[in-house]
Order: C-alpha cells, then sequence, then structure tokens
C-alpha cells in the first residue's frame, strides 16, 4: 500500500471561536473595572462565541481516505454517525473534558480574588450608618458653621467617633428648613479635614454627649497632602478629586437628625439656593463625576436636590 493510499483523518478547519471567547472574557474582566456596559458586551460576547465554539466540538466529523473522496461518486449517501466508530466520540469527549476542567481550574484561580478586589466597589461604604440626634435646631445659628462631634454607635464606643460641619441656611422658599451637613473625610484618603476660621471655645455645649463648637470656617484644609475646599465643599485646590461628602438630614420634632453619608460631584451655588450633584457613597480618591469616573467602578447616581 502506497502512502497515497494510507487512510488519513481529514481534521475541521482551525476554528476563531476560542479567540472571540477569550475577548469576551477579557471585556467581561475590563468592565468589572471600567463600566457596567462593557461588563454587559463582553457577556454577550462570550456567550455567542462559547456557544458557536462547543457546537462546533459537537459537530461529527467524517473519517474518510484520501483514495475513498476520489473514488466517492458526487451522488454517494452521506456518511451517517453510526459510520464514524469510536474514534470521533472519544476524541469530542477528550476535548469537552479538557476544556471543563481548564474552566473549573481557571475558575478556582481567579474568581477568589478578583471578587475580593472587585465586588466592595459594587457593595457601597460597608459600614452602617446610624441616624444622629443632635438635638434642636436652635442650636445651630442661621449662616454660622457648628462642628459637631459625636458618637455614631454609641455600643461601639470611640471607634465610632464622628465630625460634621453644620450650617443653618435657614428656610428655602418653600419654607422648609435648610442645612449644610459636611463630613470631615478628605475625599483624596480620608485624612480628618480642618475649618479654615477660628473655633469659638467659649460658646461650646455638650449634649447627650454631643459636643458642638461654632466656628467661622470660610473654608475647609486638609493637613495631611494640603487639599483645600470652600465653604460649600467643592475641592479649590490640592489632591482631592471631588467636593466633600454630605449627610442627608432630617427635621424631627424640632430636631436636627443626621443621616447616611453620600457623595458629591459638585455644589453650585450656596446655603439653601445650593444645588447638589448626588451619589451614593463612594470611597476616598473616586472619581464620580467626569470622565475619569470610567477608570472606576461606578457608582450609583443618587438624585440632585
Amino acid at each position: 500500500m502506497t502512502d497515497d493510499e494510507r487512510e488519513t483523518q481529514h481534521l475541521p478547519a482551525p476554528s476563531l471561536w476560542p479567540i472571540g471567547f477569550a475577548l469576551g472574557v477579557a471585556c467581561i474582566l475590563v468592565g468589572l473595572v471600567i463600566s457596567v456596559p462593557a461588563l454587559i458586551v463582553g457577556a454577550i460576547i462570550a456567550l455567542v462565541f462559547g456557544f458557536l465554539w462547543v457546537r462546533d466540538l459537537f459537530v461529527q466529523h467524517p473519517v474518510t481516505s484520501a483514495t475513498d473522496m476520489a473514488a466517492a461518486p458526487a451522488t454517494a449517501p452521506a456518511v451517517t454517525e453510526a459510520d464514524l466508530g469510536s474514534n470521533v466520540d472519544r476524541a469530542t469527549f477528550l476535548s469537552l473534558a479538557t476544556i471543563g476542567v481548564g474552566g473549573l481550574i481557571g475558575a478556582a484561580a481567579t474568581l477568589p480574588p478578583l471578587g475580593f478586589a472587585v465586588l466592595p466597589s459594587f457593595m457601597g461604604e460597608g459600614v452602617k450608618t446610624h441616624d444622629v440626634d443632635l438635638g434642636p435646631i436652635s442650636n445651630f445659628p442661621e449662616n454660622e458653621y457648628v462642628i459637631a462631634t459625636y458618637l455614631e454607635n454609641p455600643d461601639a464606643g470611640e471607634v465610632s467617633r464622628r465630625t460634621a460641619f453644620i450650617r443653618n441656611n435657614g428656610r428655602t422658599e418653600d419654607g422648609i428648613p435648610s442645612f449644610t451637613a459636611i463630613y470631615s473625610r478628605c475625599v483624596h484618603l480620608g485624612c480628618p479635614v480642618q475649618p479654615n476660621g477660628p473655633i469659638d471655645e467659649q460658646a461650646k455645649k455638650e449634649v447627650n454627649g454631643i459636643e458642638l463648637r461654632p466656628v467661622l470656617a470660610a473654608s475647609f484644609g486638609c493637613p495631611c497632602h494640603g487639599g483645600l475646599y470652600d465653604s460649600e465643599g467643592n475641592r479649590s485646590a490640592g489632591p482631592p478629586v471631588r467636593s466633600l461628602d454630605r449627610f442627608e438630614f432630617s427635621i424631627k420634632d424640632g430636631n436636627l437628625i443626621l443621616g447616611r453619608v453620600f457623595s458629591v460631584g459638585n455644589v453650585d451655588g450656596t446655603g439653601a439656593k445650593a444645588r447638589i450633584t448626588k451619589y451614593y457613597k463612594a470611597y476616598p480618591g473616586v472619581h464620580v463625576d467626569g470622565v475619569e469616573k470610567w477608570l472606576y467602578p461606578i457608582p450609583t447616581p443618587g438624585s440632585t436636590g
């Protein structure tokens, strides 16, 4: 038997489906860091090319010899699955088993560190915020800042001590009490921000464990890295990437109640007429608006008020 007469197995041509699947997985990983739309596009690409790849593996390719191919008439019946023998089934099984085992190993090695690295960014601040009663609104003179120091969770002790800069803005045009409640942590790296102005220690009050000290704050500054904010908390200079975070607030029985902390993109206007671009709490150093926000997991936008 000559070489030409030897039976040869005709394998399918190389497929592009694995390459497309790999590109889809890469888009998913990039989307986890950059944006949800990129993640969705990557998932669609991976699913489509993965389906085509698996389907290609299940399609049985007939084994014929070169002599049979040359001698077979054009009207020869198609080779059925029963004619293929067990070799193709065994090859398909080994291919699928190799892909499956490789996928399990890859998932076991990739998913845990990926979860630790990415998941916290989509789970919010991670620290529960307790509502705090700061007492009657009469403790806060109009158009003046007051430094409020308190324990957010008395059961946790000093570790829950917080500082807020509170200003009574009077009332809005609708007659609703308006307050500016700024969180004291710098949005660069979380250092404590200080008011730039004299503190009236003589007028200090302490009620129910809450310390209130009036201050003439023309601006706010971070002593760690030189971050500077104006009187509304907007970034003026230095490395901070956005405005200072703020507290939600409410008025109950004439008392000022601080709620959860939220992040601020920018504040237009002052006092009761200010318009705040509000986002859910983001970590220090994370952009919440502008082009740079695409470099970070996207904080979910809230309402503007």
